[in-house]
Formats: structure tokens, sequence, C-alpha cells
């Protein structure tokens, strides 16, 4: 095990790893910005180093700051957590040049699943299948290709940016008219958030929900799904609502059991084909059917990750950090799992116009307390501040119960018992707190019968 782990992150997934270090007795050493001087997660690691101003081109993106950090004050790996540099091939290296572990998967299979057209390809190769779509990018300028592409994938069709992620760059068309002007803007939204302007298309699934796997794998050759969880309640194609098993009707009975079945070994064989190590999530879209496509491979650790933790009696970041010291997995380690979680993010951001951040200071915040069925993950506290710099998520409030009905059930209670205010430049900002309340009250949710449409309309009265 490592005696020192630097974490590259900020805010809730720097405490999360923290947390992990101090149990198992490995030093941590933060790093912060301007921004977050003072801020939780640099009061409980052992040390805490500025790197910069608030940006996160100035601070959190800065490899060479980070790993002057780690050798200064000798940190034998680095945790990149999500995000951030957690998935950027260069940073991986950099860290490797210095003499230090850097805890995710090996530079192939960043290369691989960094870029979604490659991850495509790797998918095939494996014999699981993505939507249909376009082999290669396609160019905005190049107008008639664009439509010959889109007429032969068909309408709906969602255009993507090629390095894009959380739903940045990531357009539905549902008319030729609309085509070269989502084009152009996701081609534009690539080069500016990952300084990558390609573009493809692929068939719009109707009704869609989103399923991801959880996988993990040694150096030594041991691999494990480590079940799926049901990602569908989303907005601006971003998560905000998880839960594992998921409810949908098309894993239910022998038939279901079968298809969940195919499901893992599907994740696996895409990530195996590649020599893949550590954590990782193997993404899939389905139809209202249960027919499931490829979509992404999340070469790191979740946000959601701790729905599978709390169904599976896991700590991923262990596992993490034990698998990139060289250890093997576990001998005899499976997916046993038991009862159900459900996980909601607490943004500061009001549903009301259209999810907005609000960014402004937390004048009051007070969560219900902990226990073995309820989880609280924060990186922010009473009298601190959610900047416009950073995402603006609050915590994740994590519920498990024997059943699904009680799982939701306990959840609800936590969230009813949360206190959040928030003052922004002009006077009391918006959280999504009451918004989650409904969601898991919705019938719609409740039923398991939810698509990826269902966050957006219900925050329009629908």
């Amino acid at each position: 095990m490592f005696g020192t782990v630097l974490i590259a992150n900020r805010g809730e997934i720097a405490c999360r790893v923290i947390r992990t270090c101090k149990r198992l007795g490995v030093r941590s050493v933060a790093v912060y910005s301007d921004a977050d001087a003072g801020a939780p997660h640099t009061r409980q690691a052992d040390v805490a180093v500025r790197i910069g101003p608030p940006p996160v081109k100035d601070s959190y993106l800065q490899i060479d700051a980070i790993v002057e950090a780690a050798r200064a004050h000798g940190a034998d790996a680095i945790h990149p957590g999500y995000g951030l540099l957690s998935e950027r091939r260069a940073f991986a290296d950099a860290v490797a040049a210095a003499g230090v572990v850097f805890i995710g998967p090996p530079p192939a299979a960043l290369d691989a699943f960094g870029d979604k057209l490659k991850a495509r390809a790797v998918a095939r190769a494996a014999g699981v299948s993505p939507p249909p779509g376009s082999d290669g990018p396609v160019d905005p300028a190049d107008t008639a290709r664009v439509e010959s592409e889109a007429a032969r994938i068909g309408y709906p069709l969602l255009v993507k940016a090629a390095g894009g992620g959380g739903g940045i760059g990531m357009q539905i068309v549902h008319k030729p008219d609309d085509l070269a002007r989502a084009v152009r803007a996701c081609s534009d939204r690539g080069k500016s958030a990952f300084s990558d302007e390609r573009v493809y298309m692929e068939r719009y699934v109707s009704g869609p929900r989103h399923i991801e796997v959880q996988v993990f794998c040694d150096a030594a050759g041991g691999a494990v799904a480590f079940g799926e969880r049901e990602c569908s309640v989303q907005r601006r194609h971003q998560k905000i609502v998880e839960e594992s098993p998921s409810p949908a009707a098309f894993f239910e009975g022998e038939a279901g059991a079968a298809r969940r079945a195919r499901l893992y070994e599907d994740a696996l064989r895409v990530v195996r084909q590649v020599g893949y190590v550590g954590a990782g999530t193997c993404e899939f879209i389905a139809d209202a059917s249960g027919e499931l496509w490829f979509l992404e491979v999340n070469a790191r650790l979740q946000v959601e990750h701790p729905v599978t933790e709390m169904v599976g009696g896991l700590d991923l970041v262990e596992l993490q950090l034990r698998v990139a010291a060289g250890e093997a997995l576990p001998a005899g380690i499976a997916w046993r799992p038991s009862g159900h979680a459900v996980e909601a993010r607490v943004y500061a951001e009001d549903p009301a116009k259209k999810f907005a951040p609000q960014p402004g200071k937390i004048a009051r915040l007070a969560w219900p307390a902990p226990s073995a069925s309820l989880r609280i993950e924060t990186g922010v506290e009473e009298g601190g501040e959610v900047t416009p710099y950073y995402d603006p998520m609050i915590a994740k409030v994590v519920a498990h119960g024997a059943t699904r009905a009680e799982a939701i059930a306990r959840l609800r209670a936590a969230l009813e018992q949360t206190e959040l205010e928030l003052v922004g430049a002009r006077g009391p900002a918006a959280s999504n707190v009451g918004f989650l309340r409904q969601v898991l009250a919705d019938a719609r949710f409740t039923s398991g019968a939810y698509d990826t449409s269902f966050a957006e309309a219900l925050a329009a009265g629908r």
C-alpha cells in the first residue's frame, strides 16, 4: 500500500478519497485554488498545497503544479478523482515521468476511451454494438456529407463532440433544417471545452434509459462487474438521481436476468479489449424493449459510485488504491448485491430556470445524521461559497434499503430533513432540493417507468 497519496481534485470527491486514505493509514495531500482556501478537503487532508488562482485552467488543470506538489510532499501516487484531469493521457504520462503512480487505467485505455469515436471502434472489435452512426468525424463545413450521413442514420439523431463527456457538446436533431446549426454548435463547444472540434452523429434512441455497469480490473487479468446503475433522471444529459439495481421492467424475470448477465459480459469484453486496469464504467443506452447499445467508457471513478458501494458492501476507492499498488483483486471477489440504493445530487441550481447555476454563499446547511443506511457525501459547509468557477454540486445524499421502496422512502425523508439556504449577489438563491423531492414522489419514478426525458418534463410541469 502507498505511504502518501495526493488527491488531484477538490470538493466532495477529494473528501471521499481522503476518508478511505485515513482508514487505511495512508497520508493524504490535498491541493487547492485560492477559491478553495480553507475548504473542507484542505482541512481533512494531512497536508494542503496551494496550486493557483480560482479558474480551473490556472489551478486544478495545471499539470506541472500538481506533479510538483506530489514530488515536494513525497507522494507515492496521485488519485485524480473524477472530471478535471482524471482521463487526460498527458496528466497520466506526466505523473509516471515523475516516478509517481497514477491511480487510474493505463495510457492505452485513456487513449481509447477518451475519444468517443475510438471507443465505438473498441466496442465493435469486442463484439458489442454502439448505436448506428457515422464511422468517423464529420466536418461541419462539408454540408453534403453531413446531410448524406444524417439521411443514412435517420432522424431523430444525436450530434456528439468526439472528445466530450458529461453531456457537453451533445444535441438532439429532429429534422434536417436543424442539422447544420447543431453540428456547428457541438463542434464549437467541443473545441472550447475539450480542445477537440471533431463531431460525429448517431441514431437517437426513442424513450431511452441510461444504464451503466461498474467494472473493475487488476493487472493480473482479474475482472469483475459490480452490477448496474440506472442513471436516467437527467437534465441537460447530466445525471441528478441514480440507483442500483435498475428498476427497468426489461430486467425482470428469467429473460431479464439473462439480459442483465449479457450486459455485464459485454461491459467486461469492452474493457478487456484494451487491457484495462482499475475502476471504470461502461455506459449503455436502452430502448423500451430492453435492447442495449454501447455508449462509452468513463475511465475513472463515477460521481454515482456510492450506490454501488452501498448495495455491494464495497469500498471502490480502497480497491483503486490496492490495484494501483500492484495488488490483485481479492480472491473470490464477486458481485453479491443486497437491497437497493438511490442517490440524489444536491445542486445550487434553479430547476424553474432550466437548472441554471446559482452561485452564492451557503447561509444555512444542515443534514440528517448519517447512518449505515444513509450517506452524505459533501465538500462544502455552512458559511462556505458555491463559486461560479466550479460545478455547483453541493452534496450527494445516498440511501439504502432492503427494497427499492424503502430506499426511496429513506432518501425522501433525508431530503425533507435537509436545511439549505443560499444567498446570491441579488438575494436568496435557489437549490434543487425541492425538485429532488418531487422526483422521488412522482409516480413515474416510484413505478420505475421513467426515461431520460422525465426530469426535464417534470421541471416543465408535464
